[in-house]
């Protein structure tokens, strides 16, 4: 669990479970049930019992291994569940490229930064058929009730019994084909995994109303590239069935980038001067360009972009820390709420309206222009070996970091921030 200030929903839940003793109660009877109106004595229960992924879970959560769903309108069972599913992206699956209608204006394929717009888009181009190999129609999305239905859930070595009566849920999407009718559940950046309702409700209510199969379908839209997992309930009583039928990319209209194009940017970039910010920690630059996508339609303090995200505490930290030291973010303090909010800089708005390869040459030459990167990428085309964090360490010596010992272990630890961001750019012509 990543350390760092509580958020609203930690203090709230920490109260909440104080007053009602819910760990006795779920020590002793293996669930604890509340009302909506209890939540909302402390905070809203909108935003008190929706966790997407599992590092969104409040700390006393995480600390008791407990989890919540909903089962009706205005109640929540909470128990040791196992509610969430791994989501792994294989490494094998190569972008299947995708040509955008040239008669479509409403959708501007480069500004796919809700996932709204990332569902029209892929239906549009063709997507959605091409998954479903057949013609597919767009028939479904939105609120409704789930009706009344039972399952089983994961609780520890045993299956508890959960009745789910009239709860909401929230379809993002849903497709119809001549033999199927998928359900898909989105989200506009990577993850690591996410909660199993969002396609078991969904999937409970329509497998009683219609004759067809249904297909559960998770989406992930991140770094111009859609990945779709299809799934299928083995046992469609069993929460915890749930098991991967197939995964593809897709990639509209992508613009080969080439190694000589980064060559180029390394030999004309001209170095900035270090900006007095934390030096990057983040080793996935990938969730660098999610941060970037999600800022883009909305300002978001800390609190929401780790209570909503999937970003611990410190990682929104590390992150939003990253965009700063590449001028591609900026913070200020909301003066109604006193929280400090992040937002996209000018430069930040700019690239990410950029079509697929000017928009990622840019973020190259914007980690470029910074002498740490600069040097190391210079020592791999100089040597056209692979980094060595060693060698990489006696050359970061001699770049300006700010703030960092360059006699302590902390040279090594940013060295492999380093590291990885040069790796990503050099796996930009392989995409």
């Amino acid at each position: 669990m990543g350390a760092g200030k509580a958020t609203k929903n930690d203090i709230a839940w920490e109260q909440l479970f104080d007053k009602y003793k819910i760990i006795d109660k779920i020590n002793a009877n293996g669930f604890y049930e509340i009302q909506s109106k209890d939540i909302n004595e402390f905070r809203e229960s909108r935003l008190m019992a929706k966790f997407d992924h599992k590092v969104n879970l409040p700390s006393i959560f995480k600390k008791y291994k407990i989890s919540i769903l909903p089962i009706s309108r205005n109640k929540y069972i909470l128990g040791q569940f196992q509610t969430y599913h791994d989501v792994r992206y294989s490494d094998n699956i190569e972008n299947i490229p995708i040509n955008f209608p040239t008669d479509i204006q409403s959708i501007d394929f480069n500004d796919l930064y809700s996932e709204s717009s990332a569902i029209h888009c892929a239906y549009v181009s063709g997507i959605i058929s091409d998954l479903m190999g057949e013609d597919a129609i767009f028939t479904l999305g939105g609120r409704m009730s789930t009706n009344t239905f039972d399952f089983n859930i994961k609780s520890g070595n045993k299956l508890f019994p959960v009745k789910v009566e009239n709860s909401q849920c929230e379809i993002d999407a849903g497709f119809e084909s001549y033999s199927n009718l998928m359900i898909v559940e989105a989200k506009n950046f990577e993850v690591e995994d996410f909660l199993v309702r969002q396609l078991y409700y969904p999937y409970r209510l329509w497998q009683d109303k219609v004759s067809k199969k249904v297909i559960p379908t998770f989406m992930t839209y991140s770094n111009d590239v859609f990945s779709f997992f299809e799934y299928e309930f083995k046992d469609s009583n069993l929460y915890n069935s749930l098991s991967l039928v197939k995964q593809k990319n897709y990639i509209i209209a992508p613009e080969k980038i080439e190694l000589e194009d980064i060559y180029q940017i390394l030999n004309n970039v001209k170095i900035a001067e270090e900006p007095k910010v934390p030096f990057p920690q983040a080793n996935r630059f990938e969730r660098v360009v999610d941060l970037l996508g999600i800022l883009y339609n909305k300002d978001l303090s800390k609190d929401e972009i780790t209570s909503n995200y999937q970003f611990s505490k410190r990682q929104t930290d590390y992150y939003t820390n990253s965009g700063i030291y590449l001028g591609l973010v900026t913070k200020y303090k909301d003066s109604d709420t006193n929280e400090i909010m992040y937002t996209l800089s000018e430069k930040g708005r700019h690239v990410m309206k950029m079509r697929y390869k000017q928009k990622y040459l840019y973020l190259v030459r914007c980690i470029l222009e910074h002498e740490s990167f600069n040097v190391a990428l210079r020592q791999y085309f100089d040597t056209a070996q692979p980094l060595n964090k060693e060698s990489l360490c006696r050359e970061l010596k001699g770049c300006y970091i700010y703030n960092v010992d360059k006699e302590s272990s902390t040279l090594s630890r940013r060295s492999e921030s380093v590291m990885a961001w040069i790796d990503w750019i050099l796996d930009l012509p392989n995409k």
